[in-house]
């Protein structure tokens, strides 16, 4: 609200979602914190689009979203991780198209680790009516806004318009979100390296030859301490602070990956950059891939902008024969 202040033609349309998008976040942040007392914990006993086990609070908070957001008159349509199609809005449709994952980490539920949203808006490129799949496959680098809620300790809510990364922790006394941090920087070379180093022998040979490096060994050593929750929003929202890099690069098993572009990589990559920090699929911008589907997979190196310039390095490298 304070921004828009700056800018007297704005008209409070991205204001009011974004706060929309804070109403489902304290909503969810409370199903969260009562999971273990209601039974909302372990499986719905389906699987989602994505051929993964669904938790009933992946559920849930997918509901939770779009009940909190179909009815605005400020979307168009909407794309979940968990829905197979896009969600079109017949209902006085807006200019906004949102694009979430409800419910990040949720195989972590049960063991009590943070879990969180991830969300993307851009503007339709249709010109009226109920958006389309067109308006959904857009590049990261079109999105107006982009953001994460985390439910851990505490429930925080980051965000980026593109005019810096600002942080919200949400007070359960009066049931706002508080301003914690303002306009976020994330170290240019970090303290942590996150990867889930179980698939060491799936990697091809030069994400051995990164790994090892960060341990200080091998011809580039480039030291830094091994932190993975595997919880995507909390490894990232540790590194984005302390400085760090996150890696789930393709393998034997996935070659394109594991996350979600428009769900998880595309709206991280937004912020990351808006804090001074890389986002990439080990060889692009992840803001510049043009997406193809709506659930399309991607590697992801992000983090502290000389770390992942480093990895983009020797990856080159290997590739050229340079070093083995």
């Amino acid at each position: 609200m304070e921004q828009e202040r700056l800018y007297p033609a704005a008209t409070g349309e991205l204001t009011n979602l974004l706060y929309d998008i804070a109403l489902a976040a304290k909503v969810i942040s409370g199903y969260v914190r009562r999971a273990g007392l209601v039974d909302i914990l372990g499986s719905a006993g389906r699987t989602n689009v994505q051929g993964e086990r669904q938790q009933k609070l992946d559920v849930i908070a997918n509901e939770t979203m779009k009940n909190a957001m179909a009815h605005t008159g400020r979307l168009c349509v909407m794309a979940s991780e968990e829905d197979e199609h896009p969600v079109p809005v017949a209902e006085d449709p807006g200019k906004y198209v949102l694009i979430y994952d409800p419910l990040d980490g949720s195989s972590n539920i049960e063991a009590n680790v943070s879990i969180g949203t991830i969300f993307s808006i851009h503007r339709r490129i249709t010109k009226d009516g109920p958006g389309q799949l067109e308006d959904c496959l857009q590049p990261g680098r079109t999105q107006v806004a982009a953001g994460y809620i985390i439910y851990g300790s505490s429930t925080v809510l980051v965000y980026t318009s593109g005019r810096g990364v600002h942080c919200f922790t949400l007070d359960p006394t009066i049931g706002e979100f508080r301003l914690f941090d303002h306009d976020i920087r994330t170290r240019p070379e970090g303290k942590y390296y996150s990867i889930n180093e179980s698939y060491w022998s799936r990697w091809s040979d030069a994400y051995r030859r990164i790994v090892q490096s960060f341990k200080g060994a091998g011809p580039t050593p480039r030291t830094r301490t091994a932190r993975y929750i595997g919880s995507l929003v909390a490894d990232f929202h540790r590194n984005l602070l302390a400085g760090g890099i996150f890696m789930y690069p393709g393998d034997a098993k996935a070659p394109q990956g594991k996350l979600r572009l428009l769900y998880e990589a595309a709206p991280l990559a937004f912020i990351a950059e808006q804090a001074g920090g890389l986002a990439t699929d080990g060889s692009r911008p992840i803001l510049d891939i043009e997406p193809t589907g709506l659930h399309q997979r991607t590697p992801l190196i992000i983090g502290s902008k000389n770390d992942v310039e480093f990895v983009h390095q020797l990856l080159a490298e290997v590739e050229a024969g340079v070093v083995s």
